[in-house]
């Protein structure tokens, strides 16, 4: 008996900016190691500029339009990944794609080290040189941009953003909607408050309460 085929999935991408472009390289590196590659439709932007899509139109990647458009003009259930860093509006427009019947896609770089007992989130993007270590739960819609390393046992709540460079030692929390900068530090063991920012290069020594930002070495508040 012959193994029955299956259509890739059809995916779009929100974001016409440099997220957005790396996202597309992302989807490009798992889809050549995957045996049910997905179907890039395109990308979404309400705000692209003509720099944007030109640069889109470069790397051979479809321009869709806004994204109200085209959930009412879209009829077929598609998947979809949010690649924009600020997390209020990620977690808005993740909300806008669920209530019409679309489904977040996962999208790991093949090339990036998963832990044993690891878990990741559906929504979620990790891009290259980022490492997860073991029993890291990563949250939906999270991003973890690249070169971020996440030690041992750390959770990460849904729709954070960490950006280059960023990490997180062993035995962290961090809760939902959280942006942590470029190469900040969390160290061992400590919390991080929803809704706080972490500024570029900011070292966490104490727990963190929520919608704060976090700047310096150590980090204050």
């Amino acid at each position: 008996m012959s193994a029955s085929y299956s259509a890739p999935h059809d995916l779009v991408i929100v974001s016409a900016a440099g997220t957005g472009r790396e996202t597309v390289d992302v989807l490009r590196a798992v889809n050549k190691r995957k045996d049910r590659p997905w179907n890039l439709l395109g990308v979404l932007d309400d705000g692209a500029t003509q720099l944007q899509r030109d640069r889109l139109e470069a790397q051979g990647t479809a321009f869709l339009g806004a994204v109200d458009a085209w959930l009412d003009a879209r009829t077929a259930p598609s998947s979809y990944v949010v690649a924009i860093a600020h997390t209020g509006v990620r977690r808005l427009l993740a909300a806008k794609f669920d209530a019409a019947g679309h489904s977040p896609a996962t999208l790991v770089h093949p090339d990036v080290p998963v832990g044993s007992s690891a878990s990741i989130g559906a929504g979620a993007i990790v891009y290259p040189g980022a490492q997860i270590s073991t029993n890291v739960q990563l949250g939906r819609h999270a991003i973890l941009n690249a070169a971020v390393y996440v030690a041992h046992d750390v959770t990460v709540g849904d729709f954070v953003s960490v950006n280059p460079r960023g990490q997180l030692s062993g035995e962290v929390t961090i809760e939902d909607d959280v942006l942590i900068g470029a190469a900040a530090i969390v160290l061992q063991g400590l919390r991080v408050g929803r809704g706080t920012t972490i500024g570029a290069s900011a070292l966490v020594t104490k727990n963190v309460p929520p919608n704060v930002v976090v700047k310096g070495i150590p980090g204050g508040w």
